[in-house]
């Protein structure tokens, strides 16, 4: 029988990164049959293809720097991830925790090493320092359960980062005293460096980010822009004497309020992540560990089980302390004590610093024992860490369809039309719509060209359905389906409108009209025609920059908008853009709307950063000009002649608009409205609204008179 093992390990990079994506594409279809959290299928399959089992593959150079890079990017994720509103809001929990999960396992870990398991004051210290910190191995579970915003998960990820700092930094004094560098100077200068690193961080990195994302647009320039931001911070932060994964959750925390969690950009930075080099790490992890350690004798299984054994009692106690301290439900608790109980990655490259350093005695810090304990550690912490996540993740969402918080008040109609005539609109208004769709109805868009029949329609129509296929790549991107449509008419006005009876579309959000001249209209030829004709919700929208960089959304309510039908509808789509996008809204309106809108808000939209200020009459639009700067979004809710809120001074907000907000981004709503189908309209009924009445164009002409006199 021919011996096979010559061959083995692989050494051909072909072959590695082909017998590495089996495991990635295989290990999740087995594991679920086994109804194992994938995770651990990556971890378990490292260890069986690594050189302490079947030794298939040897944990290379190609391990090391795409493993580094999964490290990274979790760390990154979970920055990117996090809701830092609720972080605000909720800042003396993520310090309590933070500390309890610190010091809980650093003083246990502290005793056991001192009494039994007899180690040294500094090896006790370092093995503190391990139990401390922590690893959100399973955060990716999380993110496949959409619970990452869920606050139990938020408090662990944030509490983590405190707890791993504050381990690192005691970590950098072992390491100075060892060396004999611990000192007044040493500290200064550490100190120095950290807070020099946050400042400059949290300064230069948006005002680059604002930039660039204003000047490029390239889908590929702007994720290697961020692949930049995350491994240059992880960078600067090792020189600074921390950990890489500090920098990289700095990085993710700064770029948070960037990169909305529905953009396409989003979705390309997780995709590739989870995709690639996170397994990468899971495996190289579990190349690591060699469990016939066991059967070595019963000192390095005592080693072992105390290890384990506290690593876990002490996380656990911490997370359900905590968990009583702040009277939240116990599956709050088990969340928070699975995603802190994992210990990897700061456990890992503390104890290669443990191996590697020598005691004056010419002894390591470390031996094989402890080294073979935290191996084991992160082997039985992981499992539990991913089991209890994944259990605790499908009985929060059990319990939450069983027993919603909150009514669902919202009417089961939304279906959005996109009116697409202009190529430099389209990703714009796209991403517009995936930003204030609702994620739990979970519908499509609909794009829609309509075009001239003359003769130059076969063109325009090829023309449009570019502009169709680049919105549609688009809503792909971001995991949304739009369906698309070119169709010709002989009034674009009655296009759109047939196409809105026929997709059954609840709202159309639609680009402000291309001024060509000064004496142009503002509105354009087919848009008074939609208004009119179309009771229901229009957004017309001009953006002028990308909505991920947007400061502050400032909202102009008239007086009495409350009665119209389509008032919560309007303030849910606003809540969920500024949600997404991470800004404040301000609403400028009067005493008695502002009471309806922010009860909306504070029960259905708790996390926004809503802001009212007293706007007395309409009249007083122009002043908002003094508030509303260039990179601020403008969104002006009007209403159609007839109507319960119309005022005649509307008449006026097309110029009011060009001569005091000619340059900010503006969205016009017109809510929706009583009225009747369009397909039973009668001829007494009024065929068409113009924005301006006859009554203000004699006005304007008579005034016209009165200054040439």
């Amino acid at each position: 029988m021919p011996d096979i093992t010559q061959y083995f390990p692989i050494t051909d990079p072909t072959l590695i990164f082909f017998v590495v994506l089996c495991i990635i594409l295989f290990a999740p279809i087995v594991m679920s049959r086994l109804r194992i959290p994938h995770i651990i299928g990556m971890v378990l399959a490292g260890i069986i293809v690594g050189r302490y089992g079947l030794n298939i593959l040897e944990r290379d150079s190609s391990f090391e720097l795409f493993g580094k890079v999964g490290l990274l990017y979790i760390m990154f994720l979970a920055g990117l991830e996090m809701n830092l509103t609720n972080l605000r809001k909720r800042q003396s929990q993520f310090l309590i925790f933070g500390l309890l999960t610190f010091a809980v396992p650093f003083c246990i870990a502290y005793f056991v090493g001192l009494t039994l398991l007899g180690y040294s004051e500094i090896t006790s210290l370092l093995l503190a320092c391990i139990f401390s910190s922590n690893t959100l191995i399973a955060y990716p579970i999380v993110c496949r359960f959409g619970l990452q915003k869920h606050p139990s998960v938020a408090l662990s990820v944030g509490s983590s980062m405190i707890a791993l700092t504050l381990s690192l930094l005691i970590l950098a004094a072992i390491v100075g005293s060892a060396s004999g560098d611990a000192g007044i100077t040493f500290w200064v200068l550490f100190l120095a460096k950290v807070i020099a690193f946050c400042t400059v961080s949290s300064w230069l990195i948006p005002h680059l980010t604002r930039w660039f994302f204003n000047h490029y647009a390239d889908s590929v320039m702007l994720y290697i822009y961020i692949m930049c931001v995350l491994f240059l911070s992880a960078a600067v932060s090792e020189f600074c004497g921390l950990e890489g994964i500090f920098g990289a959750f700095m990085a993710g925390l700064i770029l948070n309020r960037y990169i909305p969690s529905v953009s396409p950009l989003m979705n390309r930075i997780e995709f590739i992540g989870n995709a690639l080099f996170i397994p990468y790490f899971l495996i190289g992890v579990g190349m690591l560990i060699d469990i016939r350690v066991l059967f070595h004798g019963y000192d390095t299984l005592w080693v072992i089980f105390c290890i384990v054994f506290f690593a876990t009692v002490s996380k656990a106690l911490a997370a359900y302390v905590s968990c009583l301290v702040f009277k939240a439900p116990w599956l709050s608790g088990h969340m928070m004590f699975g995603l802190t109980e994992a210990h990897a990655a700061g456990g890992i490259a503390m104890t290669m610093v443990g191996m590697h350093m020598m005691l004056p005695d010419g002894t390591y810090v470390f031996d094989a024992n402890v080294l073979n304990g935290v191996v084991m550690m992160i082997l039985f912490t992981c499992i539990i860490s991913s089991v209890v996540v994944e259990n605790t993740s499908e009985a929060i969402l059990l319990k939450e369809k069983l027993y919603p918080a909150e009514p669902e008040r919202q009417a089961d109609d939304e279906k959005m039309l996109l009116p697409l005539q202009h190529d430099e609109d389209a990703d714009t208004l796209v991403n517009l719509a995936i930003m204030m769709r609702s994620k739990r109805l979970n519908r499509g868009l609909v794009g829609l060209n309509v075009v001239y029949d003359d003769t130059n329609s076969n063109r325009n129509r090829k023309e449009g359905r570019n502009i169709l296929e680049r919105a549609e790549a688009t809503a792909i991107s971001a995991d949304v389906r739009m369906q698309t449509q070119s169709r010709l008419s002989t009034n674009i006005a009655n296009g759109i409108k047939h196409a809105f009876k026929e997709f059954d579309a609840s709202e159309i959000v639609m680009g402000l009209h291309h001024r060509i001249s000064p004496t142009d209209s503002f509105w354009g030829a087919y848009t008074p025609g939609l208004i009119s004709e179309i009771n229901r919700q229009i957004m017309i929208c001009r953006i002028t920059m990308p909505l991920n960089t947007l400061r502050r959304i400032h909202v102009a309510v008239p007086s009495r908008v409350e009665f119209e039908p389509g008032f919560y509808r309007w303030i849910e789509h606003l809540s969920r853009l500024a949600e997404n996008i991470g800004c404040r809204i301000v609403f400028h309106g009067r005493q008695k709307t502002w009471e309806l809108i922010e009860c909306y808000i504070r029960n259905r939209h708790p996390e926004v950063r809503a802001e009212f200020k007293e706007l007395a009459h309409w009249k007083d639009l122009p002043t908002l000009a003094e508030d509303v700067n260039d990179d601020q979004l403008l969104v002006v809710i009007t209403a159609r002649p007839g109507t319960v809120s119309y005022k005649p001074a509307f008449e006026r907000l097309s110029v009011e608009l060009t001569e005091h907000f000619p340059t900010c981004s503006l969205i016009i709503v017109f809510p929706d409205q009583h009225g009747q189908p369009q397909d039973v309209m009668t001829f007494t009924a009024p065929q068409r609204q113009d924005s301006e009445s006859a009554y203000s164009t004699i006005l304007k002409w008579i005034n016209g008179i009165r200054n040439k006199v």
